[in-house]
């Protein structure tokens, strides 16, 4: 069993227990990294007590040989998507991927994720779809689409909030005058 499969097994407890899903495990170099998510969000909070119960756990259970650092974490506006599970809980959105150097067409493509079936997915690109497979897939993440730039100095002022608040604007009291002391006279 791979250790990404093994760590699975034994964190799950706990990550169900939060009430929030494993997304993914990766386990890179000297790096495990565990991603949750909800779907109201997962808080900083939920992110601590899970590191801590899961960082309990695997140094009894000790599944991962050598040292490692351990990562939790929410997997994040733009996510790296690498199982089809990923592909269809990215449906409607924006994504960008990188081919392998061999498949046929774009090796970059940015589009929106229009299809998903097991053999691979679908990219609305300016109108024309392709068709790409999963074992043609390098690198794939979502994207996420800033709203437009608010304008500098904020919203401008309507003619009657102007007028409204001239009419209410809070008065400065006048500075009180300090009597003079005047120099004793001999």
């Amino acid at each position: 069993m791979a250790i990404v499969d093994r760590v699975r097994d034994l964190v799950a407890p706990i990550i169900d227990a939060e009430s929030v899903e494993i997304y993914d495990i990766e386990h890179q170099g000297g790096a495990l990294r565990i991603f949750v998510e909800h779907p109201d969000g997962v808080s900083i909070d939920v992110i601590k007590r899970i590191s801590r119960s899961i960082s309990h756990l695997l140094d009894e259970a000790d599944p991962i040989p050598g040292r490692y650092t351990l990562e939790v974490s929410s997997p994040g506006l733009e996510r790296s998507l690498r199982t089809p599970e990923h592909f269809r809980k990215a449906l409607g959105s924006v994504v960008k991927l990188k081919t392998r150097p061999d498949a046929d067409g774009d090796r970059r493509v940015e589009g929106e994720l229009t299809g998903v079936d097991d053999g691979g997915i679908e990219v609305s690109v300016d109108g024309d779809v392709r068709a790409v497979a999963f074992a043609d897939i390098s690198k794939a993440r979502t994207v996420f689409e800033w709203g437009p730039t608010p304008k500098p100095g904020g919203p401008k002022k309507t003619e009657s909030s102007e007028q409204s608040q001239s009419s209410e604007k809070p008065q400065i009291p006048e500075k009180p005058q300090i009597p003079e002391k005047k120099a004793p006279s001999s």
